[in-house]
């Protein structure tokens, strides 16, 4: 199945997926996308987003939580 649709880019060089798109994918606000170059084609790919846990009673310092984010983005470009 191909869907084809066009899409304006912005002065902030932003597009909108259309909504029939983000439907079929189920795209949601705050979900990751790659964003790949193909030859002269950009290539969007939905990411699979697992949720990481703390377990309960753990102590973090602010250090922590930003090595545990680090190391989410960098699985999440993978």
């Amino acid at each position: 199945m191909h869907t084809t649709k066009i899409v304006k880019v912005t002065r902030n060089y932003q597009v909108t997926i259309p909504a029939e798109i983000r439907s079929k994918l189920g795209i949601k606000e705050g979900d990751y996308l790659k964003v790949d170059l193909e030859g002269n084609k950009i290539v969007i790919v939905k990411l699979e987003q697992k949720r990481k846990t703390i377990k309960l009673g753990k102590s973090l310092d602010v250090e922590e939580i930003e090595r545990c984010i680090e190391r989410g983005m960098k699985e999440c470009m993978q």
